[in-house]
């Protein structure tokens, strides 16, 4: 643990952050949800105001260690029960998309030339839940902090662009029924927050139906991080015999495990409403922070560089995502 003076400046300048992108949310631009503003603000103040070394601790603290506690927190939110709520047709459409949306963005990403961290973390960051995917799967593939703060950026970006965009396409394509738009919704955008706002923009039912989706691609989580910790050992195995496999490879993370446990035991004994209620508190907040110091670190000349590139991955993930959905929703949901 880095002694409190040493994190203190730039923790405390992401909190500052976080709660000034919570009041824009939710007084000035209602919709576009804090975090997306919270990276984005980050990345403006990072790159202009705020480039002092000393600030460096504490945003590498923010960045690691509260979106490591957010995912932990996120499991006292969900319920195995998720899946029964939606039967066998709703797993089997989140199962399908999610493992058309893995494959697909691993192959675009290999056919970009980007290499493996970014392809993995774009890949569980887009089919199970953002930010918070995204820092557990980091340590099993032993991804970059580059790799991660640029997958982030771009993921939150994609989500934003969804929870805007959706609405209006479940409209125009299933009409009226909440269930449906809820499916599309909850089964494409990346992360929770972004998931009840778009839901919102329709209705009620519509949020509802969508939140249980996203509940159920968060349940996977757990299964996506030990599928790429596989993935990436035999890769490691497969380029170098001798390679000695770093602890990080080998299990799951501490904060997943937390998530699972209490996942299972939300599953088996309910929370009450304000354990799970403050659990989701913390949650939200820590990825808030988290994202704020994101977007401090962020560098942006060398992302916009990357731009033209990034752009073009981006919008291929989003075709792909959201036309498998239409067509999964179509085959197995109408």
């Amino acid at each position: 643990m880095k002694p409190l003076r040493a994190v203190g400046p730039g923790l405390g300048l992401s909190i500052v952050i976080a709660i000034i992108s919570q009041l824009i949310g939710q007084f000035v631009i209602k919709g576009l949800g804090a975090a997306t503003i919270a990276i984005l603000l980050g990345i403006i103040l990072g790159n202009t105001v705020f480039q002092q070394p000393q600030l460096a601790s504490g945003t590498a603290w923010a960045e690691k260690r509260l979106l490591e506690l957010s995912v932990m927190f996120l499991g006292a939110t969900v319920t195995f029960q998720t899946i029964g709520a939606l039967r066998w047709q709703g797993f089997v459409f989140i199962v399908l998309q999610m493992a058309i949306t893995i494959i697909g963005v691993v192959l675009i990403g290999k056919k970009m030339r980007f290499n493996e961290g970014m392809t993995l973390l774009m890949a569980g960051g887009n089919a199970v839940c953002g930010s918070s995917a995204i820092a557990a799967i980091t340590p099993v593939i032993d991804a970059d902090d580059k790799d991660k703060r640029t997958a982030v950026t771009l993921v939150n970006l994609m989500g934003t662009i969804l929870m805007l965009g959706l609405p209006l396409l479940g409209t125009a394509v299933f009409g009226h029924s909440d269930f449906l738009r809820g499916a599309l919704i909850g089964g494409t955008v990346q992360s929770v927050g972004q998931v009840v706002a778009s839901g919102t923009m329709i209705n009620a039912q519509t949020t509802t139906f969508a939140t249980l989706f996203k509940i159920m691609r968060i349940i996977l989580l757990v299964v996506v991080v030990l599928i790429f910790g596989r993935l990436h050992r035999q890769q490691q195995t497969s380029n170098d015999t001798n390679v000695a496999l770093p602890k990080s490879s080998s299990f799951l993370p501490w904060y997943v495990l937390g998530f699972l446990v209490l996942c299972a035991l939300n599953s088996l004994i309910h929370f009450l409403p304000i354990i799970s209620g403050t659990a989701h508190f913390l949650s939200s907040w820590c990825e808030i922070i988290a994202l704020a110091a994101i977007g401090l670190r962020l560098n942006l000349a060398a992302f916009i560089k990357a731009g033209k590139q990034l752009a073009i991955y981006g919008a291929t993930i989003l075709i792909l995502q959201v036309g498998v959905a239409v067509g999964l929703i179509w085959i197995l949901l109408k």
